[in-house]
């Protein structure tokens, strides 16, 4: 496990701080966290450095104990404060072309490369070069410091650490969900819905088709039937705020068949939806089922009664829209001195806070177009603004003698 060395004294900004980030991100990258990885090694290095600075902390451990979420404290224990919250995790690296060592942070130009460079190690790395300073801060209200595991793969870590803020832990004012926005504002982003549809049909010679029930046939017809659907929740509702405006569909994989001359008995769609605000999950799946039900499988049935037709929910992430003028809105606006607030194209784990009933914003260092990607980067001086809208978030909860 890397062990990190203060590079300064933490006596100033930006100077010292900054090296202090770049090197805290250096460590954070190193460790591979992709999602399908442990992250404990990195949550290890996390504690030991809060430590070094008296921060209390709390696990939220998986089920199997392979990952855990971790929950910082500076200042008082009481109601009002600000939580930072971002993920540990990171995609993976696999049939990428990287110039780079994507778990080596390369400087080059002003660009920080490496995997988590932008999504979202460098928020995290700019929290933890802050906290000693809050820690020596005289606070009035908590800043808090959340980590969370596998939000990549659905958002599926942070539930545990949310159900026991409020309930457990003190009540925020707000949450800073440090997702790359280029540090700007985001108050809005659509949701995502990813569902696996198994289709079994009979299968049979391919010279004999009465005689069979074509998996793969049918699938075609329910994929058709989605993207019709699409274009129906296009026409009755949309969001200008966003770009595509409306619901999307889309399917990412179809597996099927055995042979070119069987008719094929089974077929898997894997596929997805993205609601825009204000749109119902429960009523678009409803209306694939209705589909299914009245449509494709009495046809199915009239062959062989044995078919079917199964639709399994593997995730949801609900779309987000903070209120206008929300608590974390005012307080992200205050910080970054910026009067407007964008939507997002891509989920986070600020829906899942606001649901919650905890108020959320996102604003965070670097660009999602670089996340994901080969040689993924964070511009320097996008940490080096992050430390500034972090200095200025805390402001407010600092005593004022």
């Amino acid at each position: 496990m890397a062990e990190y060395v203060p590079t300064g004294d933490r006596g100033g900004r930006p100077g010292e701080t900054l090296g202090d980030a770049i090197g805290l991100l250096r460590d954070l990258v190193a460790f591979d966290t992709t999602s399908r990885n442990s992250n404990i090694d990195l949550i290890d290095y996390v504690t030991g450095y809060l430590d070094r600075y008296r921060i209390p902390w709390r696990l939220f451990p998986s089920d199997d104990g392979t990952k855990a979420n971790v929950f910082a404290t500076i200042g008082p224990p009481v109601e009002g404060g600000i939580v930072l919250s971002g993920h540990s995790d990171v995609v993976p690296i696999d049939g990428q072309d990287w110039t780079t060592d994507p778990f080596r942070l390369t400087e080059r130009a002003g660009r920080l490369y490496a995997r988590g460079s932008a999504d979202m190690k460098g928020f995290i790395a700019c929290a933890l070069a802050m906290a000693p300073r809050f820690a020596a801060a005289d606070m009035s209200a908590p800043l808090h410091l959340a980590l969370s595991y596998d939000e990549e793969v659905g958002c599926l870590g942070v539930g545990r650490m949310i159900e026991a803020i409020g309930a457990e832990l003190p009540r925020p004012a707000a949450v800073i969900v440090g997702e790359p926005t280029g540090m700007r504002i985001a108050s809005a982003h659509k949701g995502i819905c990813a569902l696996t549809t198994t289709i079994r049909g009979r299968e049979a010679h391919s010279s004999r088709p009465a005689d069979g029930v074509n998996a793969i046939a049918f699938a075609a017809e329910f994929v058709g039937h989605l993207y019709r659907l699409c274009d129906r929740l296009a026409e009755s509702r949309q969001d200008p705020r966003f770009d595509p405006p409306h619901t999307t569909f889309n399917t990412g994989l179809i597996r099927g068949g055995d042979a070119i001359n069987i008719i094929a008995r089974e077929c898997i769609v894997n596929w997805e939806f993205r609601p825009i605000p204000g749109a119902d999950p429960d009523t678009i799946t409803a209306e694939v089922a209705r589909f299914v039900e009245d449509d494709l499988l009495p046809r199915m049935r009239a062959v062989d009664p044995a078919t079917s037709v199964d639709t399994r929910r593997e995730l949801l992430v609900p779309p987000f829209d903070a209120p206008e003028g929300s608590a974390a809105e005012t307080i992200a606006r205050q910080a970054t001195g910026l009067n407007s607030v964008g939507t997002l194209a891509f989920v986070t784990e600020a829906s899942l806070f606001s649901k919650a009933g905890l108020p959320a914003i996102i604003c965070g260092p670097g660009d999602i177009a670089q996340a994901h990607q080969p040689d993924e980067f964070v511009e320097i001086a996008q940490l080096d603004a992050c430390l500034d809208f972090m200095e200025n978030l805390v402001a407010p909860l600092t005593k004022r003698r």
